[in-house]
């Protein structure tokens, strides 16, 4: 059973579920909280997953407790009516969380993606990094990322021999999305083909920036746009009420910033491939942008990818204006530090992590060799691909 609730998730889940499709030993069954529901449908559309099972939970203006509550709820009753080998969850979402409890509660085996990643602070990003560290405890097998999330894992006193390093799923869905050539799906971005306009690309919605963190960014945006008015920002902003309050005042009368609805995973995945730089709080974003060769400013004081900094893909300026304002200015106008970003190699995957995910799980349950790990390296790589 693939147990997942969210957008993210729904994205890094689904090259999973395509290959466990295609695997001769296994038969997933797919079960979603809706802990999002529009931005989670739009994935599963495109990427044709009829969930097997829907809970539908979500509710305006729900509370961390309201989430924990009805997923759990929601979810061990459908684990004991299923019965289910093993459970497998991603991520760090509370969906995450709850539905790894929900299966050890039922003695059913968890399988973790994405497993591994830490900042050491239990309060940022808030609640994902204790999401995560609960559900290490109650996991089977970890599906770590990158070598550094093994080691987390292993200093946790994790058995080694319970780890694969698999790389992200989120490359694998990257790259075939951005082959798909869909459109924006958005009126307002339908130019941006036909212009060779410079492409900020925008996203921000973690809680621990709401209130003065969430001013800074609209600022920050508002300074950068007046200074550079053949730049155009684009914000995708999220659905959440205090984003939304809180950065329309900022960006309100300026002609070089699109404020636009969340884009279908398809649509952004080309706005991602057409940005110049990425502006971004998400954790996945982080991994994803650096394969197209976009640098990243993570709008954020720390962050659980520390590949992607030792890299050079990605660089923490926090949700400060100055150093947002400063960072930006940077790559617009030195060109070496915009290559030195740009073209740093991408530690987070190659496109082969659901294959060796699957290997993985064949070989949990006695099918198949364990799986060779994912290196980062290009040849590795290559020979991967070459032999899947």
């Amino acid at each position: 059973m693939v147990i997942f609730g969210t957008r993210p998730e729904a994205i890094k889940v689904a090259p999973l579920i395509k290959a466990l499709e295609a695997s001769p030993h296994f038969n997933p069954v797919v079960a979603v909280t809706a802990q999002h529901r529009e931005m989670l449908d739009q994935v599963l559309d495109l990427f044709q997953i009829v969930p097997d099972y829907d809970l539908d939970m979500i509710q305006p203006r729900q509370t961390l407790t309201d989430v924990t509550v009805r997923a759990l709820g929601g979810l061990s009753p459908l684990i004991e009516e299923v019965s289910p080998h093993a459970v497998v969850v991603q991520g760090d979402t509370s969906t995450t969380f709850t539905g790894a409890l929900a299966a050890f509660y039922h003695q059913v085996p968890v399988v973790h993606m994405e497993a591994g990643l830490r900042t050491g602070q239990r309060y940022s990003p808030f609640p994902e990094e204790i999401n995560r560290c609960l559900t290490s405890r109650l996991t089977g097998l970890h599906l770590a990322p990158t070598s550094t999330s093994r080691d987390n894992l292993v200093r946790e006193n994790v058995d080694p021999k319970d780890i694969v390093v698999t790389g992200n799923t989120v490359i694998d869905a990257l790259l075939w999305a951005v082959e798909q050539k869909v459109g924006y799906g958005d009126p307002l971005l339908e130019e941006l083909d036909r212009t060779d306009e410079r492409v900020i690309l925008v996203t921000a919605h973690r809680r621990e920036s709401w209130g003065k963190g969430m001013e800074s960014i609209g600022a920050a945006l508002r300074t950068i746009a007046l200074e550079e008015p053949g730049t155009r920002i684009v914000f995708p902003i999220h659905r959440n009420p205090v984003v939304r309050e809180t950065i329309r005042p900022a960006i309100e009368g300026l002609t070089n910033v699109s404020l636009v609805e969340p884009l279908a995973y398809g649509g952004f995945s080309r706005l991602l491939n057409r940005a110049h730089i990425v502006l971004t709080d998400s954790g996945g974003i982080q991994e994803e942008a650096p394969s197209l060769g976009k640098p990243v400013l993570v709008m954020r004081d720390s962050t659980e990818r520390p590949e992607a900094m030792e890299a050079g893909t990605v660089r923490l300026v926090g949700a400060d204006e100055t150093k947002i304002v400063n960072s930006v200015m940077e790559l617009l106008h030195d060109k070496t530090a915009y290559e030195k970003m740009a073209n740093a190699v991408n530690p987070y995957g190659d496109g082969w992590a659901a294959e060796r995910s699957v290997q993985a799980l064949a070989h949990m349950f006695g099918l198949a060799k364990r799986p060779p790990e994912f290196t980062g390296d290009r040849e590795e790589s290559h020979r991967v691909a070459t032999s899947a």
